[in-house]
């Protein structure tokens, strides 16, 4: 027999990143400056607490929603640095990354034909998964000449004012954007005016370079109507442990656990134990990340400029995002130095049309691949520009 696609899934295109990567795996001795995951180990004591717990045994299923003392922990966490409040019992849940609560979210309360509107560059997992919902995507570009951060004018200009949900991810993947308080502030007061669900992905939260981050849930009359994102693959370095969590009110969280229950029944016990203890006395080893991921962000931006290669000043998450050449589109310029000169970066138009003309490059690696990627892709722009 033949299996017949539902049309939702034949509404998604492949990834567009995947097809650079296969690229590089013909190729030897390729510095891959795409991949969106730390380059450092998790930290030894979560990894240590991990081991303990398999083996005493703790292998079994935990609550739906995740151990208890793990989302008391998460509650002491982002009160303490970002000055929310949820209650563990409630308005927590602990997900299998990240991503699981963005589907999550959608899931639970994008129904067909509703508007998804999605401020854009975006990450890539967005768009596919309002389309898996039945939902409508509605782009809201944002421009470097905002530094790639959401502007009500965007907003009002995309027609997101008659959206059901706004998506928002800062600090950004792919451009290292962030939104401080008084840029907010003015995407909190049009989300209550228009009544929208904000869905607000913080993942890289820790990885701000330039004053604090602040929540779009911590602003008058946001917390009711938003639900945050965030995990422990970014900041704490343990991307293949698959462990994240949302925030949000108790009928929000109990709607999406309602589908956890279902499809995960519960994230990985395992790695709940890592991050207890990550939460718990980490806090020093992700500093020292963190200050090191800014070291190499200040690196990247000053090789691009030397280079000639016009590059905004990202001051987030482990990315920034240059303008390639003249005479070339960014997938052009992005398959060519990986064919010439054994650099992989992504680009920017696989995070929607806005990011055209542009790439996305991670510093998540060393700075001795960073220094020797960057020298070949001087190489490259002086051979062809």
């Amino acid at each position: 027999m033949t299996f017949e696609l539902s049309d939702r899934v034949q509404a998604v295109p492949p990834s567009g990143i995947r097809r650079f990567f296969e690229i590089a795996e013909e190729r030897d001795e390729v510095i891959s400056l795409g991949v969106g995951e730390p380059d450092f180990a998790t930290p030894w004591a979560a990894r240590d607490a991990a081991i303990t717990s398999l083996e005493q045994g703790k292998t079994s299923y935990t609550a739906n929603r995740g151990k208890r003392e793990l989302r008391e922990s998460i509650a002491d966490y982002v009160a303490d640095r970002f000055e929310l409040g949820y209650d563990p019992d409630e308005e927590i849940i602990v997900t299998a990354g990240a991503s699981e609560a963005v589907d999550l979210a959608f899931r639970a309360f994008v129904d067909p034909g509703d508007t998804v509107a999605i401020a854009q560059p975006s990450y890539i997992s967005y768009e596919p998964g309002v389309i898996f919902a039945g939902g409508e995507v509605l782009p809201v570009p944002t421009t470097k000449d905002d530094e790639f951060r959401l502007t009500v004018e965007g907003l009002e200009q995309a027609g997101a004012a008659d959206a059901d949900v706004l998506v928002l991810c800062y600090p950004n993947n792919p451009t290292g954007a962030i939104m401080p308080a008084e840029d907010l502030e003015p995407i909190a007061d049009f989300a209550r005016e228009h009544d929208l669900m904000v869905f607000s992905d913080e993942i890289y939260a820790e990885l701000t370079y330039d004053g604090e981050h602040t929540s779009i849930a911590s602003f008058e009359g946001m917390r009711e109507r938003t639900i945050v994102f965030n995990g422990f693959s970014k900041a704490h370095a343990m991307t293949g442990l698959r462990l994240g969590y949302a925030l949000g009110p108790a009928d929000a969280i109990g709607a999406m656990n309602k589908i956890h229950q279902y499809t995960m029944l519960s994230a990985p016990t395992t790695a709940q134990y890592a991050a207890l203890e990550a939460l718990d006395s980490c806090a020093n080893d992700v500093q020292e990340m963190v200050d090191q991921y800014d070291r190499r962000r200040q690196f990247v931006l000053s090789r691009f400029r030397e280079i000639g290669m016009d590059v905004f000043e990202a001051k987030g998450a482990f990315y920034c995002f240059p303008e390639v050449p003249d005479g070339f589109t960014a997938e052009e310029f992005a398959e060519a130095v990986l064919r010439e000169q054994g650099v992989a970066v992504v680009p920017g138009d696989v995070f929607g049309d806005v990011g055209e003309g542009h790439l996305r490059v991670s510093y998540a690696t060393g700075l001795g691949d960073l220094r020797q990627a960057l020298d070949r892709i001087e190489a490259f722009v002086d051979e062809h520009v």
